[in-house]
């Protein structure tokens, strides 16, 4: 059965919020078209959900100025605006997303000590949400994708998704990237197609 996942198309990725993507809104049409028609069994959405002191945060890193490269958990970490912070407007799906059409919300970045931009996993590999469980609960076995942002919860996600053994189309109408280096977008966009994305 293809499930329909929605990725984090939250208010604080939308244009006003305070983790903006560029022209993040216009990806609410499209996953509102896709949802509305016959061709998928389930909906899921995924949620940015962060305490509000979640080590992903440059307020949570002296001197560190959001867009600063930092570690978390041993990783590299880009440090970001407080964003989606649970309880807050922010952090609620956007307006335009039908929450009756949905079979699930699936939380991430719950954990300060990690960040997560993948759906499945947090980038340590330490822990997993409930997403696979979700899925595979509602019978999906393979995943339309749109949702924010292109080349960072989008491309984790999918390549995840791959590596599960989703096999994943994903929408290009209905995705866009943060580009903070230029081209990030369309480098993730040719890493899902190399691991296997259909990309349409």
């Amino acid at each position: 059965m293809r499930g329909l996942l929605l990725i984090d198309i939250q208010n604080d990725f939308l244009p006003g919020g305070a983790l903006a993507v560029p022209r993040g809104d216009e990806v609410i049409a499209v996953a509102s078209r896709l949802a509305s028609s016959a061709a998928y069994g389930a909906i899921v959405a995924t949620q940015d959900f962060h305490p509000a002191d979640h080590g992903s945060f440059a307020s949570q890193h002296t001197g560190k100025a959001p867009y600063s490269q930092g570690e978390l958990a041993g990783l590299p970490q880009t440090l970001w605006p407080d964003h989606c912070v649970e309880g807050t407007r922010g952090a609620e799906l956007a307006d335009g997303i039908d929450r009756a059409r949905l079979a699930a919300v699936v939380p991430k970045g719950t954990d300060r000590t990690i960040d997560s931009y993948s759906g499945f996993f947090d980038n340590a590999r330490r822990k997993k949400t409930p997403l696979e469980d979700t899925l595979r609960g509602l019978g999906v076995t393979s995943l339309d994708v749109v949702g924010l942002a292109t080349d960072y919860c989008v491309k984790a996600t999918v390549l995840d998704a791959l590596e599960l053994g989703f096999p994943v189309r994903v929408h290009l109408d209905g995705i866009r990237a943060v580009d903070l280096s230029e081209g990030d977008g369309a480098r993730a966009i040719d890493a899902m197609r190399a691991a296997g994305a259909e990309i349409v």
